[in-house]
This record gives structure tokens, C-alpha cells and sequence, in this order.
């Protein structure tokens, strides 16, 4: 029974994953070309999200009704607190201060992606939910693992520097094995992917629009 949750998250994500050429901001700081500014836009508008979905997390983790799913919301809510200390680092890598990530006016395009996520928390399952954030993870992380390699590469940024993004792109088995487990606890109990393939596509979508939008500011 296990293989199917496994096969289910592997088959999801390869579905779900974007065209080569469809994010065309990574494109752009692998090759050095993206200003620094943009960066920093990168950095500021990751602020909200991150700020944004640890409540959605933690609203989904008192939700949920399988145990191994509220143990993942509640681990993604403790990893988001983690990352946004680390994002500081790449804020001030990119020239910006505190003050200057709070002035900052959010883009609609970057900030469809946690809005939607909330919604989620307010009008989807929990166990859908689940699987659309899960099917997201692998694109994001090769997106993190390509610009922590250009940041190093092209722009002289440290370690701390590149921290936020090395956090996201590392793998993580136990947690990788925690959510098999958790989709494998749904599908016990009678739960159809269906809809939550859907959200998914939602979901990865407006993480496309968040890459491109900023993208739009390099031209």
C-alpha cells in the first residue's frame, strides 16, 4: 500500500512540473544577467510569502485530521520560521535592510501564490491541500538549488548569503518519508486525489507567475 503514495506523489509532480522554459527568472540569475535590484525584490516579496504560509501551515495542521498530515503542516509551519531568518541574510546580501523588506509594495503576481494558499486553508480538505503543496515541492527546489549556484557563481554571495535557498533545496528523507505516510494515511481512509490535482495545477502555476513577474522587472 505504501508504493501507491509514493507512485501518487512521484506521478503528481512529474505532471505538475513547468516546462523548461516557463520560469523565466531562474534563466536569468543562472546566467548572471538579473540586477541585483530584482534580487532584492526577490527577497522582499519572499517575506510575505513566508510570513503568510507559516499561518497557513499551522491552519492547515489544526485541521487536519490524520496525524501524520498535521505532523507535515506543522513541520512546513517550523521550517518556514527557519527560512525566514535565513532569508534576512539574503535580503542584506542584496543591499536591504529590515526597514527597507517591510517598505517594500508587494506585486500581485508574487503574492497570488500565499493568497491562494490561504485559500486553500479556508475552502479545501486538508488532505487535498496536502498533496497540492506536496506536488509543488520539487520544482520549487530545483529552482532554489539553480539560484543558490548562480548566487555563489555570478554574484560573490557567501554562504549565509545563499542560505535561504540551500534550505529549500536540500533534500530531507525523513520528511520525504513523512509525507508518503501521510498520503498513505488519506488513501486509507478513502481519499480521491482528484481535486487535489487540480489545486495543484492552481498552485503551481501561481508560483510561475511569482518567478515571471519578477522577471518582468529585468527588462
Amino acid at each position: 500500500m505504501e508504493r501507491s503514495a509514493r507512485e501518487l506523489l512521484s506521478t503528481v509532480q512529474r505532471e505538475l512540473t513547468p516546462g523548461e522554459h516557463d520560469n523565466r527568472l531562474v534563466p536569468l540569475v543562472e546566467s548572471g544577467d538579473a540586477p541585483l535590484s530584482v534580487l532584492g525584490a526577490l527577497a522582499a516579496e519572499q517575506h510575505r510569502v513566508i510570513t503568510s504560509d507559516w499561518r497557513t501551515f499551522l491552519t492547515l495542521a489544526a485541521q487536519a485530521v490524520d496525524p501524520a498530515a498535521r505532523e507535515v503542516f506543522t513541520a512546513l509551519a517550523q521550517g518556514e520560521g527557519v527560512a525566514l531568518a535565513k532569508l534576512g541574510d539574503f535580503a542584506a546580501a542584496c543591499g536591504l535592510d529590515h526597514d527597507a523588506v517591510r517598505a517594500h509594495q508587494p506585486r500581485a503576481g508574487c503574492q497570488a501564490y500565499p493568497a491562494y494558499l490561504a485559500w486553500l486553508a479556508l475552502n479545501g480538505a486538508p488532505r487535498d491541500a496536502l498533496l497540492a503543496i506536496l506536488a509543488n515541492f520539487a520544482a520549487w527546489g530545483g529552482y532554489c538549488a539553480s539560484v543558490a549556484k548562480a548566487l555563489r557563481d555570478h554574484y560573490g554571495f557567501d554562504e549565509r548569503g545563499t542560505a535561504f535557498f540551500d534550505f529549500f533545496a536540500t533534500p530531507v528523507p525523513e520528511a520525504e518519508e513523512l509525507h508518503v505516510t501521510a498520503l498513505q494515511e488519506a488513501l486509507d481512509h478513502g481519499w480521491r486525489p482528484d481535486t487535489a490535482i487540480g489545486y495543484g495545477r492552481l498552485l503551481q502555476g501561481y508560483e510561475l507567475m511569482f518567478w515571471n513577474t519578477l522577471a518582468d522587472l529585468a527588462v
